[in-house]
């Protein structure tokens, strides 16, 4: 196998120092197809990926899926199933002068010795449109077998003609079997793993690491190598605890990107729960927002724009407190202003809930938007000045203060939209008195124009 980055020693290697392990995450990569845990959908007996790895018949591929899936160890298993070149560059380093030079080298190699070339780009996403275009006629030809892996979804960040060239595979989290049982073949291997350490760890140690790592089969073997070399050995023996286990993780992993999929899916979890008034939820998925290091003040806005859009009018109060809430936490800063970020969460769940505003506010935006710029009557035009006054302006105008109950007969919406009817108040919290108001006012109108008509 070929790397493109791979550097050629000038020297003898006597003269250099040993290089050092490699981690016991890439030691331990799968060998074979079997080997390869949580991805029963795509390598099961019979199913599309693994039958085209096992045929030789490859093709270009996006592998979506949260880091520590397998994408890497997947796109490795093909070229070495398969007899490939396999050829690896990150987007984050590489750019088109380096595309350029690997299909050369996918050219020569195919010339020479009818071998295919498996180039493997590790975080597609990083690529600009210009460098995924430049993919596209080697691709299309069969220059090269592309498989790109990301974490984001590909929809979003990989380009509309290279993806329609390419197979996406999904990628699942692994569970915490799957885990547990990666941990516990690295203990039992002496060759690439941990046995020769002689490590004690019991199932209960390998199930608080797998809940840790959150999916991520490299963050589990990571924490598993560093808590066995924190604890000294004991009588030839190594007896991994929690304590060491919480101390080499430090801070469980969270699957998070602040400008990928799953800072909208997180975002869209919480205002949904909001919406179905689940407490329990709401505060569930801030938590995670907040432990994922999310900005604090993007979240205190997204709750300000929920109490309008959701509670509206129905409890006013909301709107006021989401705002001190966004104040308290400018005001404490973390940890302690994230309380306040939690008590407007809670109050906003179980609010009443009425988008009576919302939907209202869409209809009027809709009119103003599709329909022509309506003159302003003239009864309700200010007069400063006497041509103003002359024209007509405000006259005949109803000063509601001189009326009984403040209450005029007089239209102020154009005389083309006389008659709509945009606010419509539900029947929960204070929205229901807001609409017994309205109701009646209308009534009294009605009543007041069928009299003089």
């Amino acid at each position: 196998m070929t790397d493109l980055f791979d550097a050629t020693p000038h020297e003898a290697p006597s003269t250099a120092a040993p290089a050092p392990p490699a981690p016991l995450a890439d030691r331990m990569r799968p060998r074979a197809l079997d080997e390869v845990l949580g991805q029963g959908h795509l390598l099961g007996a019979g199913k599309v990926l693994r039958s085209a790895i096992e045929t030789g018949e490859l093709h270009s591929m996006i592998l979506w899926g949260p880091p520590g899936s397998g994408k890497t160890t997947l796109a490795r298993l093909m070229a070495h199933t398969t007899g490939a070149r396999f050829i690896a560059f990150s987007a984050v380093l590489a750019g088109v002068k380096e595309i350029r030079e690997v299909v050369v080298e996918a050219e020569r190699a195919h010339a020479r010795q009818r071998t295919r070339t498996i180039l493997f780009v590790d975080e597609i996403h990083r690529f600009n449109r210009a460098q995924q275009d430049a993919f596209l006629p080697h691709v299309e030809k069969g220059t090269l077998v592309l498989v790109g892996a990301t974490t984001e979804n590909p929809s979003f960040e990989v380009n509309s003609a290279l993806l329609s060239r390419c197979r996406v595979y999904v990628l699942r989290a692994l569970d915490e079997d799957d885990l547990v049982a990666i941990t516990r073949r690295a203990l039992g291997d002496a060759e690439r793993g941990l046995a020769g350490l002689a490590p004690e760890v019991d199932d209960d140690a390998l199930r608080l690491i797998a809940r840790l790592a959150n999916g991520d089969a490299r963050a589990a073997l990571n924490v598993l190598e560093l808590a066995v070399q924190l604890v000294p050995a004991a009588g030839g023996r190594r007896r991994v605890t929690e304590a060491s286990i919480r101390e080499a993780a430090q801070k469980k992993t969270l699957l998070y990107d602040k400008s990928g999929e799953e800072h909208y899916n997180l975002i869209s979890a919480l205002h949904k729960s909001l919406r179905d008034s689940d407490p329990d939820a709401a505060l569930y998925w801030l938590t995670r927002m907040l432990e994922a290091g999310e900005d604090r003040l993007y979240i205190a806005r997204r709750l300000v724009r929920f109490a309008s859009e959701d509670v509206g009018n129905a409890d006013p109060q909301a709107l006021l407190l989401t705002l001190a809430a966004k104040e308290a936490y400018d005001f404490l800063g973390d940890p302690e202003g994230e309380l306040a970020l939690a008590q407007a969460t809670l109050y906003l769940a179980l609010a009443p809930k009425s988008n009576a505003v919302y939907v209202a506010y869409d209809a009027a935006t809709a009119d103003v938007r599709d329909r022509p710029a309506e003159p302003v009557p003239l009864h309700i035009r200010n007069a400063p000045t006497r041509l103003m006054k002359d024209l007509g302006y405000g006259a005949g105008y109803q000063y509601a203060h001189d009326a009984p109950d403040a209450r005029v007969d007089q239209d102020d919406l154009p005389d083309a939209l006389r008659g709509r009817q945009y606010y419509r108040p539900t029947d929960r919290g204070l929205e229901a008195e807001l609409g017994r108001r309205l109701a009646e006012w209308r009534r009294w109108r009605a009543e007041r124009r069928r009299a003089e008509a």
